[in-house]
């Protein structure tokens, strides 16, 4: 009876949950015996350190592993597409005709990129707890922010450390992650993005996939490549039917344990308005490719990721309008919540929470116009202004002790901070007027002409027009600028003239008025309840399932698959010969010209892409999926169809995550691209 009403919890499909693989299960609290029991494979200690040590996190939302020990990490080509475009030139367009370094020296530094190792990993839940106990509200948020800031500035004691706490199980667990940090890190290979991603927004989520979606990078440090004592080897046969495999990587987020109210929000407000935002955005966009090639250049990384969001969004919005689905749901909130009521002792404790994180949604709603507008989404679509803000609020934030800042203002964050701030990649004038241009014309939208936050944002201008005259005036692109300004602090911003950093400077009183309204009546009661609704969870079902994804590792296990759709059985694999049968020689199904040439030296039968039904979510592109020996059989690109809504729960008969054979990497390597220092590299 527990075990059946556990799996519920994180499960849509509780009469399917006992047999399917689901899970994004901590390294630190890893089901060893669930798995030997149902695969015949339980790992060591020391097999699960040596995954982790192989495992890497990219700072900008992906995953990654180390593939050698001279540092090389494979992942995903969209998950570097924005270096690709950022080391390109009107000249050397590399997102369209792809990059190889065949040396060392010709490795190209990715100015806005990150990696981080998870070495180290601590239970500071007592000391988190012990700071907040009692308290509600404002002195919460407070006191947790404070104790949570003391951890980190204790554990990163160097700038080559990332140190984050991190909340599980809706607060009634915190980690202390500790992370290596690279912060020199380099392209070694992407391929062209017509193979990268063949097949565009149609094959976007879908399957059969026949894509090259692989990108090496290699990390240094002091001028060298770094050494590295954990990688994955290279499995000589790649995935097979029926094989365990496992994802090692860094889901992004899911909302599995929130509460119904939570879940009605996002279906009923917060997904709607950000669907017709980003599809706004997006025909903004095309129109703005179609003025020219460069255009088209500079705006297809952020085409590519608003298309890319609105087809998961969109996933997410449909899984929660099924009543099916939604009613499943229901039925595990409303059992949990009778076990409560039930016993008076428990009803006591936990009782009154779900109707307190309703009443924050219903708060929610008043305010998340201006929260949007004035907060959460600053920049106004604006590099410029996003810097702006950033040393700004630096500024102010520094005179304070570390304990009462802004916590990603924290001495623990400055390094990130300084790697956002200082970076060198390129920011184009007409891109950020166009971009600015939209984002201006939906805040007078949603606030109104009259509203004193858009008279002070505007200026008397038309969104257009005070676009231009921020971003033509501003001088922040310039990268030694913005170090003085940073070094400087706040003497510095205020003395600067900068038209950018006057327009910070007058909407932050603003944004902090409303993010600490919403702190206080939203963020706070809704943590605050919702560490009591997990801790009624441990209380009637017991601790044998997983938390929430908080982009953090965690490793999943499942087995190579096809799954039914449509009345028919799809298959686990496609084959390089399927991928040439698909082609048309038209956008999005045109092959670039190293593929064309290549076909007759390729082996028709290797396989291409495959399926498995691995639990990942958003932030698991880019990582490695391996065997139970530790080697590489592929890596993760996509999820099919029906994981999309994998957001909200996991059905193992039809979610399928969609990766890369490992074989295709290297017939490509091999016979495409020539890479064979590359391929000498893997297979060593």
């Amino acid at each position: 009876m527990r075990r059946l009403a556990t799996l519920g919890l994180c499960s849509l499909f509780i009469t399917s949950a006992a047999h399917a693989d689901e899970g994004m299960w901590l390294f630190n609290d890893f089901p060893a015996e669930r798995l030997s029991r149902e695969h015949g494979f339980s790992p060591s200690a020391e097999w699960l350190e040596h995954v982790r040590l192989s495992s890497v996190r990219l700072a900008q939302g992906c995953s990654g592993s180390f593939v050698s020990k001279t540092g090389l990490v494979m992942t995903n080509h969209h998950c570097v597409q924005a270096c690709v475009e950022q080391i390109s030139t009107k000249e050397k367009n590399y997102v369209e005709r792809g990059f190889l370094a065949k040396s060392s020296a010709e490795e190209r530094q990715c100015p806005a990129l990150e990696v981080n190792q998870l070495v180290a990993i601590t239970d500071v839940t007592e000391a988190v707890h012990k700071a907040t106990e009692g308290l509600s509200g404002e002195k919460y948020v407070e006191a947790r922010t404070a104790e949570t800031s003391k951890l980190e500035k204790a554990c990163a004691t160097s700038d080559e450390r990332r140190c984050d706490v991190v909340s599980l199980y809706s607060g009634q667990r915190y980690h202390l992650y500790e992370y290596r940090r690279f912060q020199d890190v380099r392209l070694v290979f992407a391929p062209e993005i017509d193979i990268a991603f063949f097949g565009g927004d149609p094959d976007n989520f879908n399957f059969p996939r026949f894509n090259l979606d692989v990108a090496f990078l290699r990390v240094w440090q002091k001028g060298q490549p770094s050494r590295v004592d954990h990688h994955f080897a290279w499995s000589t046969a790649g995935a097979k039917r029926g094989e365990l495999v496992f994802v090692s990587g860094h889901p992004g987020s899911t909302s599995r344990l929130k509460s119904i109210a939570e879940l009605a929000y996002q279906r009923d407000v917060a997904l709607p308005e950000r669907l017709i935002q980003l599809s706004e955005l997006r025909g903004v966009l095309t129109e703005f490719s179609r003025r020219g090639p460069e255009q088209a250049r500079t705006a297809k990384t952020p085409l590519f990721y608003i298309e890319n969001a609105v087809k998961a969004l969109r996933g997410r919005h449909q899984a929660l309008v099924d009543q099916m689905f939604m009613s499943q749901l229901e039925t595990t909130e409303a059992a949990l919540r009778s076990a409560v009521a039930s016993d008076p002792a428990l009803d006591q404790k936990y009782g009154g929470a779900w109707e307190h994180i309703a009443r924050a949604q219903d708060r929610l709603r008043t305010i998340r116009k201006d929260l949007a507008a004035k907060e959460q989404h600053r920049g106004f679509g604006s590099q410029l202004l996003r810097i702006a803000i950033g040393l700004v609020r630096y500024g102010d934030e520094r005179q304070k002790p570390n304990e009462a800042r802004l916590p990603e203002y924290g001495d623990a964050k400055l390094p990130a901070l300084k790697a956002q701030l200082f970076s060198p990649a390129p920011i184009y004038p007409e891109l950020e007027i166009t971009m600015m241009t939209f984002a201006l014309t939906k805040l007078q939208e949603e606030l109104g002409p009259d509203d004193p936050f858009v008279r002070l944002v505007l200026d008397k201008r038309s969104p257009q027009g005070r676009a231009k005259e921020l971003i033509k005036a501003s001088k922040l692109a310039d990268v030694g600028l913005r170090k003085k300004l940073f070094e400087g602090g706040a003497p510095a911003v205020e003395a600067a003239k900068d038209p950018m950093l006057a327009l910070a400077r007058l909407i932050d009183a603003e944004a902090r008025k409303i993010r600490k309204v919403y702190e206080d009546e939203v963020e706070s009661v809704v943590q605050k309840n919702n560490e009591l609704i997990a801790q009624a969870r441990f209380d009637v079902y017991g601790t044998s399932t997983y938390p929430d994804a908080t982009f953090t590792l965690r490793l999943s296990f499942g087995t190579v698959q096809g799954f039914p759709h449509r009345g028919e059985r799809v298959g686990a694999f496609t084959r390089i010969k399927g991928l040439y049968a698909r082609a048309t020689g038209e956008a999005p199904f045109a092959l670039p010209l190293s593929w064309r040439r290549a076909k007759d030296r390729l082996t028709m039968n290797t396989p291409m892409n495959f399926v498995s039904n691995n639990d990942i979510i958003g932030g698991n592109s880019g990582s490695p999926i391996i065997n139970k020996d530790g080697e590489i059989v592929g890596v993760v690109f996509d999820g099919n169809i029906y994981s999309l809504g994998g957001e909200f729960g996991f059905d193992g008969s039809t979610n399928r995550a969609v990766s890369v054979h490992s074989s295709a990497i290297i017939e490509a390597l091999d016979k495409v691209y020539g890479a064979r220092g590359l391929v000498k590299e893997l297979r060593r």
